[in-house]
């Protein structure tokens, strides 16, 4: 396995083949609920619901594999979960445009996306965010990515009066979920190897004899392997011309996609970065313009093939967290998805109660990154706590990282430091003030 090691640099990143393959794995077993949430989503439009499995699958096993193969980051990608919702809820249900139309415009999304990276647009916006916000951004990140698995095992729930509550606390799964987080800090401390991976496969194991709501936590699979469904009905399905027949219609659309994205994924590998060591001595990431080229080479491979954006996921966190530090994480966690198409019975049993846990314990990881702010300076402190509180609040990256920068650029402006803040941190605050003009 020597070719290995050298193709993917792992001895010199201080990991190993073993370790990178189990912290693929477990950034798998984090994702693998896309398998189940994209289709279910994105059929509400009209789509087949059993060909978008294999779409889904596909989709982010391409996307894995552009992300290792040019820039061997542990970075996993799949259809995302927020633009997921926009494309069925707002574009399809909400204008009533077809989901054939709806993929064009995520496909022209895509190549947009692909000229600003290839034009370094992209770089130069992701390394104008001042240092501080970075941090925001990592710990922002942290936080929504705890609190989503709060909310998956009901540990929080919505209320009327105070838009969140504690759920049932004293739930079979609750208490699962807890002495999960427990037992992942205790591993974590004593540095065993693939703890987070480890606790997702003890706690699916737990779960078949423990039952909430009647039914077993984690659910007897109805067989080893299945056959993948075929994709004829969604591959190149996209009407490729429709933006330039209904441009008025269209242009907002694809703007507010490229948006979404280009921010979403800026933000995710921002913070992913910085929890995994791959900034350089100014901050910045090295491979940042390939990695958001391969980010838009997969979304518009995924309109291809029929699903909607495809992008950097923050359950990446897992992997990492887990010891992967190479491509090869990344290039495990594609082998399972397409793994997924025939062991879908029993890849997909993985409860949330699995996974919950290594949610939270990626959010302490990443709330570490708080050590590297300045506190006695509260222009960096500021924007950086108002990224990190409006990230999980608003559930949206996007969001977080807009509000953050504009108040960050204006609190240098009034304090005469005008000089320090990037060119580019002036223009993109300018196009988020835009942006929520017009929302």
């Amino acid at each position: 396995m020597k070719w290995l090691d050298q193709l993917f640099n792992i001895s010199s990143q201080g990991s190993t083949i073993r370790t990178e393959l189990l912290a693929g794995i477990a950034t798998f077993a984090a994702m693998s609920y896309i398998l189940v949430v994209n289709p279910s989503m994105l059929a509400k439009t009209g789509m087949p619901q059993e060909a978008l499995i294999t779409v889904t699958a596909v989709a982010a096993a391409l996307g894995c594999f552009l992300m290792a193969w040019m820039t061997n980051y542990p970075i996993a990608l799949a259809p995302g979960m927020g633009t997921n919702s926009y494309f069925t809820y707002i574009i399809c249900l909400g204008m009533g445009v077809q989901w054939q139309a709806a993929l064009s415009m995520t496909f022209w999304n895509g190549l947009v996306f692909l000229i600003l990276s290839v034009t370094g647009l992209r770089k130069k916006i992701a390394e104008s965010l001042p240092n501080g916000l970075k941090v925001g951004i990592q710990v922002g990140i942290g936080f929504f990515i705890a609190f989503i698995g709060l909310k998956e095992v009901g540990i929080v729930i919505s209320d009327e009066a105070t838009f969140v509550a504690i759920g049932s606390i004293n739930s079979p799964a609750s208490i699962i979920v807890i002495l999960g987080v427990i037992f992942m800090t205790v591993l974590s401390i004593r540095k065993f190897p693939g703890a987070i991976l480890a606790s997702i496969l003890i706690i699916t194991v737990i779960g078949f004899f423990v039952t909430s709501g009647g039914s077993a936590i984690t659910s007897t699979p109805a067989g080893l392997i299945s056959a993948p469904t075929g994709i004829t009905e969604t591959f190149f399905a996209l009407d490729i011309l429709y933006p330039f027949q209904n441009f008025a219609a269209a242009l907002p659309v694809i703007l507010t996609l490229l948006i979404i994205d280009l921010f979403d994924s800026i933000g995710t590998l921002v913070g992913l970065s910085r929890r995994a060591k791959l900034l350089d001595e100014n901050g910045n990431m090295p491979n940042i313009a390939k990695a958001l080229t391969a980010d838009s080479i997969a979304t518009m491979g995924g309109a291809l093939l029929g699903t909607s954006t495809t992008t950097s996921y923050i359950e990446s966190a897992v992997g990492i967290e887990s010891g992967g530090k190479t491509g090869l994480t990344a290039v495990s966690a594609g082998i399972c998805f397409l793994l997924a198409l025939i062991l879908a019975p029993v890849l997909t049993i993985i409860p949330a109660v699995a996974t919950a846990p290594a949610l939270v314990m990626v959010g302490v990881f990443m709330a570490q990154g708080l050590k590297e702010l300045n506190f006695e300076d509260l222009s960096e402190v500021a924007p950086a706590f108002v990224t990190m509180l409006m990230i999980p609040l608003t559930f949206s990256i996007t969001e977080g990282i807009g509000i953050g920068l504009v108040i960050f650029v204006f609190v240098m402006v009034f304090l005469n430091r005008m000089k320090e803040v990037p060119i580019f941190s002036y223009l993109v605050a300018g196009l988020f003030l835009v942006y929520y003009g017009m929302k």
